[in-house]
Formats: structure tokens, sequence, C-alpha cells
């Protein structure tokens, strides 16, 4: 079979190494630009701008997460690692999308079914490369997959156990607008059938919009009749799961997370105590509301994950007292109104650095938030020794961006590496 694996970084390697595999496959790299990883000896390569646009002649062309299917022009069939894995995988999926959220859910859902005793895959953003573990997942296992809308842009067929989280403005420099962004979303059920189970935020009009077209069983949360907190428990119904003190992770707002995985699971295993094992078990993801240290009575974190201003706000409302909060970065598309409305209401200060400070900077002042300063990038120990002298004592310095981070740093992940480097310099 003729493929070509259009756009070569991470996700390309993975393809490449999977369908090369077959001795049969001839496979050309097909990217706009330099590829960001090293090409194979040997292997043919098209770059250029336009070089999507000529892949007349291939029966296959993988295309990477991040490149717009309608860029592709093909007489052959466009697809995908997801599609590939889907059509393939022997095993119960259970798929995670959302702005915001998606990889607390998903390994809290992981953590409950491991506590079941269940044998569980990971995969997506913060897990393993999909297909490079296809081949030894068994039927009786579960996977967990985290779906971003590039992802799910032309999945052709949904999974088992769907979950929709909170949905706000993102990737607006990728997607034309919300619309074309919901719907990328919404293919997490297009293809459910009526004995499949959606679970999706109820107080959210995107996944709701979602919801109401999907023909899966629905399982809105947090709901009286699933799963909910109440007087300071998780409960499903009316049965009572345990306290939310179990919850391994801080963060009120993690309360829904958990309910959204306390429902995805609900119908392998409903045992309080698995349950609580679960939520008690997972002690939070690399960089999302990780505490580094304190350093003269003001705690320091790293939310570094937090790439939306809807993932700020629910930092900036984890902690009571004086609050510093550094924000800025590369554009995503977003709209920043609602992050200057939440800061105007708060005892923070706000550092605004990077390519969105000045948009950032903006919304503040329309929302009346004034409390805050525009620094010039030159290093992140400038900008946390800065955060350090405007600190408050029993306060906390909160790197939470809202924004990429593809300004200054390789990914979100450098950039949360460089501030708990800076701070452990202080």
């Amino acid at each position: 079979m003729k493929i070509a694996i259009a756009g070569y970084g991470q996700e390309g390697e993975a393809s490449y190494k999977y369908w090369s595999a077959n001795p049969d496959n001839q496979i050309t790299i097909v990217d706009r630009r330099k590829p960001d990883a090293e090409v194979p000896e040997g292997v043919p390569v098209m770059i250029g701008i336009d070089a999507p646009e000529k892949l007349q002649g291939f029966d296959l062309v993988i295309r990477t997460p991040r490149m717009r299917p309608d860029m592709i022009k093909t007489d052959g069939k466009i697809w995908s690692i997801t599609n590939e894995f889907f059509a393939k995988c022997p095993a119960q999926i259970i798929g995670v999308t959302g702005s915001k959220g998606k990889g607390t859910t998903v390994s809290l859902i992981a953590s409950i079914l491991e506590s079941a005793g269940k044998k569980v895959w990971v995969v997506g953003n913060i897990g393993k490369p999909a297909l490079g573990i296809l081949g030894q997942i068994k039927t009786e296992d579960v996977v967990v997959y985290e779906l971003s809308s590039f992802q799910l842009w032309d999945l052709e067929k949904s999974p088992h156990i769907a979950v929709i989280l909170f949905i706000e403005q993102e990737h607006l420099n990728v997607h034309v607008d919300m619309d074309e962004y919901v719907l990328a979303k919404a293919n997490i059920t297009k293809y459910q059938k009526n004995d499949d189970i959606l679970v999706y935020n109820q107080s959210n009009q995107y996944a709701k919009k979602i919801a109401v077209n999907s023909k899966a069983n629905l399982l809105g949360y947090p709901d009286n009749l699933s799963a909910h907190v109440n007087e300071g428990n998780f409960c499903f119904g009316e049965q009572i799961i345990c306290s939310v003190n179990s919850l391994g992770i801080v963060g009120k707002f993690n309360y829904d997370n958990a309910c959204a995985a306390i429902d995805a699971v609900w119908g392998i295993t409903n045992d309080n105590k698995t349950i609580e094992s679960g939520l008690k078990s997972f002690k939070g993801l690399p960089h999302r509301l990780q505490f580094v240290c304190e350093v003269d009575a003001v705690k320091y974190y790293d939310d570094s994950i937090a790439t939306i201003p809807g993932a700020a706000i629910a930092a900036v409302n984890a902690f009571d007292g004086p609050k510093v909060i550094i924000l800025g970065g590369s554009p995503k598309g977003s709209d920043f109104t609602n992050l200057g409305k939440e800061l105007a209401k708060q005892d923070v200060k706000a550092i605004l650095t990077g390519d969105e400070a000045q948009r950032i900077a903006d919304s503040c002042k329309n929302a009346g938030f004034n409390n805050f300063e525009i620094m010039e990038y030159i290093s992140m120990d400038k900008v946390v020794s800065r955060a350090k002298e405007i600190a408050s004592p029993g306060g906390y310095v909160i790197l939470s961006p809202a924004c990429a981070s593809f300004d200054h740093f390789k990914d979100y992940g450098d950039r949360g590496d460089q501030f708990s480097a800076a701070v452990g310099r202080l």
C-alpha cells in the first residue's frame, strides 16, 4: 500500500513505526516545513507549504492531529492514529474530551479501574502512544483515551463510554470558529448507539448541545440521580460513596472531574471502597496545581498545564488567601474576558508576560481589574523573583498561564520545569 504520513513530529514517528512494520507498505513523509523529527534514512520526503495538497496517488494519508483534514488533497483515504486505534482495539474504550480537566479525569478513571483489579491502558495526550501498545491490549482490558478536538476531527468510530467535560473557547488558532471546535468534539458520541453511554457536563452549554443529539444513554453530571456531591460526600443517586476529603488532589473544581469519573466507571464497578481507593490513589498530574515548595511563608504551585483561561480561573479559585498569578504565553485564540472578571473578585496580583500579555491586560482593564503588571520576558528566574517580591506571607504564587507555551518554551512541561527550578533557586 502506498502511504503518506502528513506531518512528521512525535505522532508522525509513531505512524511510521507502525505502518513501516509491514514491508509491503511504501511510505512517504510529507510536511509543510522541515520535519520536527529526524526522517528515517532512505524514506522519500515531500516538503512545502502546499505539499499536503499534492497527495494524489496515495492509498492512505495519515493525518497528524494538528493538520486540518481539509488541508489534505488526495484521491486516497484520509486516516489517523486515532482512527486506526479505534478500528483495531479489542478492548472497551472510555474516551474523554473537553477543554479542561481531561488529563485529571482520565487519570481518575484509570485509578478507580485499577483499584477494581482491571488492566488499564491510558493513551492519548497524557498516556502512551496509542499504536505503540495496541498489540499488547487484551479483550478484557480497558482503554482510557484522552481525546482532543484534533484527534476527534475526523473520527469514524465512537467509544463505548464517552465523557464530555467543560468546553470553552480554545484552539481557535486552528479551528475557524467555535462551531467547528464543538462539532469536532461532538464526534466522540456521533457514532454511539443506544447501548453506549455518554457522560456529560450538564452545566455547560456546549456539552449539553452535543448531548441533545446523542443516541447514547445520557448521564449528566453533577446530578442527584447519578454522581454528585452532597453534604461533603461523593454520592451516586442516594448511595453515599465516600467523603470528598478522600480525593487526593486539591481544588474544589476537581469535584466535577471526580463526578465525571465516577459516572464513567459506574457500569464497570460501583463498589464504594474501590472508588474511594481510586480517588485517594491519584495524586495529581505533573504541572497541574503541583506543589513546588514553600519559601518565606509563601507556597508556590506549578499549574503550567493550564493553557486556557478556564483552567487559570480554576487555579485561582482553588486557594483562599492572597495570591500572585503568573499569566501569559503564546496564543490559542482564547477569550480572556471571564478571566479578567474573576480576577477582579479576588485578592490577587497578576504578572503578565509572553505574547498574550497585552490581550490579557486589555481584558483585565475592561473587567475593572488593574492589579497587574506587564513584564517583558527575560527569564523565568526574573519572573519568579518578581512574584516573590510582591507576594504576601501566608499566600500563594501560582504559575497558571491561561496560554500555550510556544513563545519561550518547548512545551508546557518545559515551562513548568523552568518555573520549579527558578523557585528552587529563591
